[in-house]
């Protein structure tokens, strides 16, 4: 069947797709975050210093944002969705297993780890938009808000799982190496699934061809779900003037795909971007939060893991119920981001165990939402042909924010009550332009033809 059939049925239902990708993201998410809650300590280990272990986790955390925004356009150019699904995956998948081998290789160890850390999460940025389409297809036809938050809960089962095993195997031999060796059982997993998967739906534009139901409270959107069914339609300008203003667009502007999109939308998808990166600001990271848990001696190195699961645990907890509420209720539950954001320097970085503890679940709880309910609006503000470029793009968003916020939360780590002030005075704003972004994007809708 082609592209052009009136009439495809995919071989898998919607909710086994969302279902199938999610377990995808619970097998990978074990061996992804189960590196992540460890990777500081193996490089320290390794005889790296404080600031080459934040040179490179940082560098890390900002590939895997910023480099969408080159393989989201390319993804929408080439409709090889699948193909940057798997790669990406792939270099997770291999990456982090080979982690186990660094200890015995002399002068080079510090080298290759640092190299396999961004080697890791440079697959997270060359799957993510691609993989987030794929995702944004399927739950299209079963509620954004409902596809996105299972599939979240999914990820962040594999996300909490992963360090527990890789506490639990370090606390029985005394080594970090162990740990990543057995992680390469999941990433086995992961890629036989992944490889299903896309044998039984080759192309999940398929599902576009059914009615998606509103998040805004509506009914079904049969004019959207026409276009969005048609292949490779082009997006049609609201006026003359924004055809105009998308051929003024820089030339590195319309090859990242941001000028694809049409002018009356992009304005909104930018102000959301904005809020995006004020909110991401204020998460900091949890390698900021990791060093004071050891620098202010609150927990030995082993068990900085299970504070890291606590936080992912949470996060499942918050992306499942705001997705929910999301297409209940609407897109408004978004200002509960920037609201449990507020909290987050003044916990994460108190002087007992048990605020940190609290501040890491806020911290999980906000980041839950922020992966899965945040993007669902995404898919829901831009059109289906320009997702891929809309999610690159608000990964840089996203990537600019975290690597602000840490560098900021760093060099202010001796001022936390100058820190709280900044991050709760950018979280009001941050509220603010979501506010608008809801408003604009209710009027647009309202706009359109019946």
């Amino acid at each position: 069947m082609t592209d052009t059939a009136p009439s495809r049925r995919p071989g898998l239902r919607p909710w086994s797709m969302v279902l199938g990708l999610g377990f995808v993201s619970l097998t990978i998410d074990m061996v992804s975050d189960g590196a992540i809650s460890v990777g500081g300590a193996l490089l320290e280990q390794l005889g790296a210093s404080a600031a080459l272990v934040g040179v490179v986790t940082g560098a890390a955390t900002a590939i895997a944002l910023v480099l969408r925004l080159v393989t989201g356009p390319w993804a929408d150019r080439t409709g090889g969705y699948w193909g940057f699904t798997i790669a990406g995956y792939a270099m997770s998948a291999v990456s982090v297993p080979l982690l186990a081998l660094t200890p015995v290789l002399g002068t080079a160890s510090l080298a290759t780890a640092s190299t396999l850390i961004v080697v890791e999460r440079t697959g997270k940025a060359v799957r993510g938009p691609a993989k987030t389409v794929l995702l944004a297809d399927a739950a299209g036809v079963v509620g954004r808000g409902k596809g996105f938050g299972v599939h979240k809960l999914l990820d962040q089962v594999g996300a909490f799982a992963g360090p527990l095993v890789v506490a639990a195997i370090a606390a029985l031999t005394g080594e970090l190496w162990p740990a990543f060796l057995a992680l390469a059982i999941p990433a086995v997993i992961a890629m036989v699934l992944l490889w299903w998967l896309r044998s039984r739906v080759p192309d999940t534009s398929v599902y576009r061809e059914a009615p998606e139901p509103d998040q805004l409270g509506a009914q079904p959107r049969e004019r959207e779900t026409a276009r969005e069914s048609e292949p490779h339609a082009e997006p049609s300008p609201a006026s003359p003037g924004a055809a105009a203003a998308s051929r003024r667009t820089s030339l590195a502007s319309r090859l990242a795909g941001l000028s694809a999109i049409p002018a009356h939308v992009r304005t909104t998808f930018l102000l959301f971007g904005t809020f995006a990166a004020l909110t991401t600001f204020g998460l900091l990271s949890f390698g900021v939060m990791s060093f004071h848990l050891v620098a202010a001696d609150l927990v030995p190195v082993a068990g900085v893991p299970l504070v890291y699961a606590a936080g992912m645990a949470a996060a499942a907890v918050g992306a499942l119920a705001t997705g929910w509420v999301y297409d209940r209720a609407g897109a408004s539950i978004l200002l509960a981001v920037p609201l449990l954001t507020a909290f987050v320097p003044g916990f994460t970085l108190a002087g007992t165990l048990g605020l940190v503890v609290l501040g890491v679940v806020v911290w999980g709880l906000a980041t839950g939402v922020q992966d899965s309910t945040v993007k669902a609006l995404v898919a829901d503000l831009v059109p289906a042909e320009q997702r891929g470029s809309a999610y690159g793009w608000f990964a840089v968003f996203q990537g600019v924010g975290a690597l602000a916020g840490a560098s900021v939360a760093g060099a202010l780590y001796g001022s936390v009550p100058v820190l709280i002030g900044i991050v709760a005075a950018l979280q009001v704003v941050a509220a603010v332009l979501l506010v608008a972004v809801l408003r604009r994007h209710r009027a647009e809708r309202m706009a359109q033809p019946a």
